[in-house]
């Protein structure tokens, strides 16, 4: 009996764990606690200050209410607006178009290796850094304005779609490229009728995903001088007219929200 208790004793489950001592799984739990007792200090916030924080954070936002504005900052909304929306369409639009060829070279059973690798650090390069970064670069680059934002939004593009439909590329079945190429089927032939019907699904679901984040990201751009929205809101704030400043979150938002209804109805038409 007792060395049937013993035995279940020893063959009784246990949690399934990354840490192959108990030592070290204690240690790395400390080591992580010290890390964030250490951000939290080094953070200097005072109780003292994190209430004034509440009290002006609370003044703020009863300055904003209600959203107002004037028929002059009416039509600045309006042309914000539509040249945010304008912005998304053409950037998604260079962008999808740049991409796929990208997508083709990253992918690593339809290219050599060498191209592979060019695709691939263009894939990398384009995911690297973020909107503003790009747009302030472009904005650098070109000047203030609306083409700094499209560029800026294309080339972060480049980066989310060509990497998804690389990925998606690699799982293609094969026998649809090798039948076409086994009948005489060129290069270009065996891409058209091979590979882009099996990724065709993929590369509109994508073109919609990337265009309600490009929406998004248009309004937040214009803060370095990259067109859209976003300076109007920026000058808005530095004039104090917080009301004005509601107005124009407000609209946003809802545009925003519109955006994610459409894209999530037609993804799932497509599906």
């Amino acid at each position: 009996m007792a060395a049937e208790s013993g035995s279940a004793v020893e063959g009784s489950w246990e949690r399934p764990t990354v840490f192959y001592n108990k030592k070290v799984k204690y240690l790395i739990y400390g080591l992580i606690l010290l890390f964030f007792a250490y951000s939290f200090w080094n953070l200097r916030i005072s109780p003292s200050r994190f209430v004034r924080g509440i009290g002006a954070g609370v003044e703020l936002v009863q300055s904003m209410l209600p959203p107002a504005y004037t028929p002059s900052q009416r039509e600045l909304l309006i042309q914000g607006i539509v040249e945010s929306i304008v912005m998304t369409i053409v950037a998604t639009t260079i962008g999808i178009i740049v991409s796929v060829p990208v997508a083709i070279m990253a992918s690593n059973n339809l290219s050599p290796k060498p191209v592979y690798y060019v695709g691939r650090s263009i894939v990398a390069v384009t995911r690297s850094l973020h909107e503003l970064i790009v747009a302030i670069i472009m904005v650098k680059a070109v000047g203030f304005g609306p083409l700094a934002g499209v560029l800026a939004l294309a080339f972060k593009t480049i980066g989310f779609f060509a990497k998804l439909l690389a990925e998606e590329i690699e799982d293609i079945d094969r026998g649809q490229m090798e039948a076409i190429t086994a009948v005489g089927g060129t290069p270009v032939q065996t891409y058209l009728y091979g590979v882009l019907p099996q990724v065709m699904p993929r590369i509109i679901g994508l073109s919609i995903y990337r265009l309600d984040i490009n929406l998004r990201h248009s309004t937040v751009v214009g803060i370095v001088g990259a067109g859209g929205i976003g300076i109007t809101l920026l000058n808005s704030f530095d004039k104090y007219d917080y009301q004005f400043s509601m107005a124009i979150i407000a609209v946003i938002v809802a545009i925003v929200m519109v955006g994610e209804g459409v894209s999530a109805l037609a993804r799932r038409r497509i599906q």
